[in-house]
């Protein structure tokens, strides 16, 4: 069995992931969201799911919270319940785009009156850090445009960065805006943030404070994301991660599900560039579970995190340097796949019981009766999705 160093042990340990509030909630496809049982039915009991998630994995000490999804009347309340569970409200996500007004764009859009309300509403998901103990705003536009023509693209971009200016004003020290990009849907023609690089030229004119968000799914078939995340490293604006997958073109796949190889690749990219353990960079889970359950989706994907990156941690960088340098190509190649291939899940199982967690979180988790008992137990009222 494959031993895991004291000193890679010592790195898994310090690696945590941010759940996302809205994965245990009800979700599906564009024609339909599925609804199950035990689903929850306010932002209280989707924090007590995700508290189950860390209780499994230790991996999973904080949630995002999406507003107004997520509002509630007392945030020092929910903040509490949080900490008696024993993990934190995390990064507050905005939106803008369930919204009438926001049909042609939000902080985008020429109607200053609607322009104006897309400001405040980012004002309020502030406020709400200030109660919260939160960081990060996290913010990303479903704005752009159908056909060609159709908008002045050039005064798109100038709106977006004085709207991005107003609200970046009003941060605190220590918080940060960390700006969403995804190269397409709903617009299909332009997209007001379509990839890194634009993230990267907005949050660049606003300050250290503003930094780009790299979603995993949100990119082209075919594209290097790893570069994206050694490029962001090397600038400095890599603010965090949403992670998940995608098959053809839509994302919020469970990370990892579609091609492991690729998250392994990221994940050595964030490991030789300073990224893992780093407060500048934080792990995040972007996922809907359409038809697994919700709870089990979410340890299945921090465990999915943890094991990749273990494997990043494997890597032989002496000898990848060595090989580089003596342009070895097929020996450089053979240290990345060598550390690709090795199963470490035995030494994480062994580890994990070390530390009195279960060495199978899946299999503990099912036989709780966590499942069961909200099922029986949360019947009645609203369930949460999308929109709730």
């Amino acid at each position: 069995m494959t031993t895991l160093s004291p000193e890679i042990l010592t790195q898994l340990e310090g690696q945590g992931i941010e759940l996302p509030s809205w994965a245990f909630g009800n979700s599906g496809t564009r024609f339909r969201v599925f609804a199950t049982p035990g689903t929850p039915r306010d932002p209280f009991e989707k924090i007590a799911d995700a508290a189950q998630v860390n209780r499994y994995t230790a991996l999973a000490p904080s949630v995002a919270l999406h507003i107004p999804w997520d509002k509630v009347d007392d945030y020092a309340t929910l903040r509490r319940h949080a900490e008696d569970l024993g993990v934190e409200l995390g990064t507050v996500n905005s939106n803008t785009f369930q919204d009438e007004d926001y049909k042609f764009g939000a902080l985008t859009h020429h109607d200053e009156r609607i322009r104006r309300k897309a400001i405040d509403h980012h004002l309020e998901c502030i406020d709400i850090m200030d109660a919260t103990g939160s960081r990060d705003l996290k913010i990303w536009l479903a704005e752009g445009s159908n056909y060609p023509g159709q908008n002045d693209m050039r005064g798109r971009q100038d709106r977006l960065q004085d709207s991005l200016q107003q609200i970046y004003a009003r941060l605190g020290e220590e918080q940060r805006l960390v700006l969403e990009y995804k190269f397409f849907e709903p617009a299909f023609y332009h997209t007001d943030v379509p990839d890194w690089g634009t993230s990267y030229a907005q949050v660049a004119s606003l300050g250290d404070k503003a930094m780009v968000c790299l979603d995993t799914g949100h990119h082209a078939p075919g594209t290097n994301i790893e570069f994206i995340v050694m490029q962001l490293l090397r600038l400095g604006k890599l603010g965090s991660f949403d992670f998940n997958s995608r098959f053809y073109a839509d994302d919020d796949l469970i990370v990892g599900s579609a091609d492991p190889f690729q998250l392994f690749r990221i994940l050595t990219e964030v490991v030789r560039g300073g990224g893992l353990n780093n407060p500048d960079v934080a792990f995040m889970l972007d996922q809907c579970h359409n038809i697994e359950d919700k709870i089990p989706g979410q340890i299945r994907s921090v465990l999915n995190v943890q094991e990749m990156t273990a494997r990043a941690l494997l890597v032989d960088r002496d000898a990848l340097t060595a090989a580089q340098t003596a342009n070895d190509v097929l020996g450089a190649n053979a240290v990345l796949m060598d550390a690709f291939y090795t199963d470490v899940r035995p030494a994480l199982a062994e580890w994990r019981e070390s530390r009195d967690l279960p060495a199978d979180p899946m299999a503990a988790y099912a036989a709780s009766g966590y499942q069961q008992t909200i099922a029986d137990d949360r019947v009645g009222g609203t369930q949460a999705g999308w929109g709730a």
